[in-house]
């Protein structure tokens, strides 16, 4: 059974940083395809960082630069770290695992999801 259980957010100022943290069981961290995304109230899922099988990583342009994804092999967990935040960061951020080596970063090609960490930065 896979369980994606993630941890780190919170409020933080803007210019500020947070390292969320997906801690996996059942399921290979550096196996598959995983992602970050995030949701604003009422609104879809929306991609916000990947990483492939070979450790090849991809972004939205709106955290390029700022976000880095990551993962701990040793402990079977992915990351975020998430510096220089801005108030439209605020959303609720949720890891996911895939059955692919590589996928696009949309919601459907995701079949396992954590329950979500609030992510609130305050300007």
């Amino acid at each position: 059974q896979v369980q994606l259980v993630e941890s780190g957010g919170g409020s933080v100022q803007a210019g500020g940083s947070l390292r969320l943290a997906c801690t996996v069981s059942g399921y290979s961290v550096e196996k598959y395809f995983m992602a970050w995304f995030r949701q604003y109230p009422g609104k879809d899922r929306e991609g916000v960082a990947g990483i492939t099988s070979e450790g090849t990583s991809d972004y939205a342009d709106s955290v390029k630069g700022r976000f880095t994804i990551s993962r701990d092999i040793a402990t079977n967990t992915l990351l975020l770290q998430m510096n220089s935040l801005k108030p439209e960061d605020t959303a609720m951020y949720s890891c996911a695992a895939s059955s692919f080596k590589t996928a696009p970063l949309k919601a459907s090609f995701f079949g396992h999801w954590g329950q979500g960490t609030q992510v609130t930065v305050s300007s």
